[in-house]
Parts: structure tokens; sequence; C-alpha cells
């Protein structure tokens, strides 16, 4: 499998496209089409197909006569990936600066997510001790 560029490195219709298919788990082009906003043409969407599976972002697998795209890298990781760019390119690193700005943004929190992050936070704590 070749090397992937980071997801932030990604046009802004590939972006579109990757979200799409993990939002779907998996799609053809035409399902892609009718998802995306403002929508290129039908030869369009199947060219970035094509480009997002060279880059190493997708695969595909042959159901019939129609081509269905599914991502080479599962959700949690990509999510990963994600967050570690914007922390990196935003926040120098800092995931405390992350976690200050996302409580500052004034989100309501349940006192149950309250609760599962103050777990987190001392499960951390207790790995770092160990």
């Amino acid at each position: 499998m070749p090397d992937r560029p980071p997801a932030h490195h990604l046009s802004r219709r590939e972006r579109q496209i990757m979200d799409i298919v993990y939002r779907r788990g998996q799609a053809t082009a035409a399902d892609v089409l009718a998802a995306l906003p403002d929508p290129p043409g039908y030869s369009a969407v199947r060219a970035l197909l094509r480009v997002l599976e060279e880059k190493g972002h997708l695969r595909h697998e042959h159901q019939g006569p129609r081509y269905v795209f599914l991502p080479t890298v599962a959700p949690e990781q990509a999510r990963r990936s994600a967050l570690k760019g914007v922390v990196q390119t935003f926040f120098a690193g800092s995931a405390e600066q992350v976690v200050a700005t996302l409580l500052d943004m004034r989100t309501k929190l349940s006192d149950d997510e309250l609760d599962r992050l103050a777990q987190i936070i001392e499960q951390a704590r207790k790995e770092e001790r160990s």
C-alpha cells in the first residue's frame, strides 16, 4: 500500500468525498454524487475517487458492475490522525490548549460527559505514574 499523505493535505472536494465514504462506511460514485453539496459531474466524481485511491485513501471492491469504495484506514485511526494535525497546527502540540478551547466554547456538557472526561483524566494520570 502506498504511503498516504496526511488527510489535511486533501483538497476541499477530496475531504468532502472522504467524509461521505466514512459516514456511509462505503460508497459508489453515484452515492458520492448524491451526497456532495454543489456536485460536479459524474465523471469528475469518478476521477476524484480514482485520485483518492491512487493516494492510498480509498480502495475499491467490485459489486456486480459497480465499484464500491471503502476507506483504507479505520475511522478511529483517521480521527486521531486528523486531530493530531489540528493540534500541531493550531495549538502548538498542546493537548491542554485544545481541551481548554473546547471547554471555553461553552459547549453544554452533561454531567455524564463531565464524569467521563474526569475518568479519562484520572486514567491518564495513573498511566503517567506507571
